[in-house]
């Protein structure tokens, strides 16, 4: 399966100036794959090192940090050349081998010529304790599960992909290609993007064989838990992922302590939160006050709301069966249209790469779902589960942030178009979400000449 990951892979590789590269994500989002398919391709030959596999590999990298006497000793084991730009060198689960960590500074201050990429699922929490990372010695690349494009790739929907990246204007989408777009969208949000689930429902279209697959990576996570935390912190971690399905259950999807367990407060879940968080589990999404730039300025640290990483692992952890598939409108709207939320928010995570925020005003009450950075100018986003077009908050917020709101985006059922400042996206081109923002700014004189397109 396609990964369009490969792309960026290929810049770092042509890089003069690259350095050891690291992939960041979730536990079983293809990170491993994606390294070995893109050696397999692009390299005379990959050496593959797994320190959870292979844990001896550790003693090599005992002593002193000589990426020589390394690289000697790898290829000696492996039976293996190692070669200067012709050899990718991948380190897997590199968090399980701290000196290995800690000798990326060596190789790229001493061994520019060689490629070193690395994955590990948790390697959020090295990074967070910070003592012998390589801060500043390494390139960072994260990995997200499968978007909606990627899942069309491996379903072999060419000539839809290709439709959808010849858009140039705003107009709506044709209704064959509409209706097909929507169906595979509930499909996917079935399957979610975990490559092992999209692979068997490819191979063999059986929903109960799906969801033991989609059920065992729940699992692996829940062993996670228990593996690399003391007892109480594995519980209190458990125990906030298992709240996802009734945080998001609720109108005001704000995360409450209290549906975590009875009593629970800031101070006893804080550390687990923030454990899950730097794995990559869940997206934290803190509120921010007011539009401005930098966001990071007007967060309200003590209001979040968390997400899944993936929209079929939700789907899951809430016990829809797969079946809710047939259901009409159901997928969409079931839970107060939290699945249709995760996906959007996976989809703009994937394509901008920097941490999302939400605004609310309390009394009286508006809450607007996401607030997206584009650029320089500040966006605000609607997800509708439905085809209602009613939009209290967002129009509360476009009235009260006139003059800093050139665009107001919702997410919906509805097909592709703009009535004045309110682009509506289909769900289905939630990916596509840069390049139609663009377009809506660009064709709408009104906005003003202080927007720059892109080049």
């Amino acid at each position: 399966m396609k990964r369009i990951i490969e792309q960026r892979l290929l810049e770092w590789k042509e890089d003069t100036k690259r350095k050891p590269l690291i992939l960041r994500g979730v536990r079983q989002c293809g990170k491993t794959w994606a390294l070995k398919d893109f050696g397999a391709r692009h390299y005379e030959n990959t050496v593959y090192i797994s320190f959870d596999e292979n844990p001896e590999y550790c003693d090599f990298f005992a002593g002193p940090k000589d990426p020589s006497r390394i690289l000697s000793n790898l290829s000696l084991y492996t039976k293996q050349p190692i070669h200067p730009g012709k050899t990718l060198l991948i380190f897997d689960e590199i968090q399980d081998c701290p000196n290995a960590l800690g000798s990326l500074k060596y190789f790229h201050e001493n061994h520019q010529g060689h490629h070193v990429a690395c994955a590990g699922s948790l390697l959020g929490i090295s990074i967070a304790g910070g003592s012998s990372f390589p801060v500043g010695k390494v390139d960072f690349l994260p990995v997200s599960p499968m978007t909606f494009t990627e899942f069309l790739m491996a379903l072999g929907e060419d000539g839809m992909l290709e439709y959808i990246g010849d858009i140039d204007r705003i107009e709506p989408i044709p209704e064959p290609f509409f209706n097909l777009l929507h169906d595979r969208l509930k499909l996917y949000f079935v399957t979610g993007g975990m490559p092992e689930a999209v692979a068997e429902w490819i191979d063999r279209t059986d929903p109960g064989k799906l969801e033991q697959v989609i059920r065992n990576i729940i699992t692996s996570y829940s062993i996670d838990f228990i593996k690399h935390l003391t007892p109480t912190m594995s519980r209190r971690v458990s125990r906030a992922w298992e709240s996802l399905p009734s945080q998001l259950s609720k109108e005001n999807k704000k995360f409450q302590y209290k549906l975590v367990k009875n009593g629970a407060n800031a101070r006893d879940y804080e550390e687990a939160i923030d454990w899950l968080t730097n794995v990559n589990l869940v997206h934290r999404v803190k509120r921010c006050t007011a539009p401005g730039l930098p966001i990071s300025a007007y967060e309200d640290e003590s209001s979040f709301k968390l997400y899944a990483a993936d929209v079929g692992i939700l789907r899951s952890l809430a016990s829809l069966d797969p079946s809710v598939f047939g259901e009409g409108h159901r997928l969409f709207t079931e839970f107060k249209g939290a699945l249709s939320e995760n996906y959007v928010l996976q989809a703009l995570s994937a394509a901008y790469d920097t941490p999302m925020h939400y605004w609310t005003k309390l009394k009286p009450a508006y809450e607007v779902d996401f607030i997206l950075q584009h650029r320089n100018e500040i966006i605000p986003i609607e997800v509708k589960a439905g085809t209602d077009n009613k939009g209290k908050s967002i129009a509360f917020y476009g009235k009260t942030y006139a003059e800093k709101t050139p665009l107001r985006v919702r997410f919906s059922t509805m097909n592709l178009h703009i009535k004045d400042d309110l682009l509506n996206i289909p769900l289905f081109l939630a990916d596509m979400t840069p390049q139609l923002i663009e377009l809506a700014m660009q064709h709408r004189p009104d906005i003003g000449t202080h927007y720059c397109p892109a080049e």
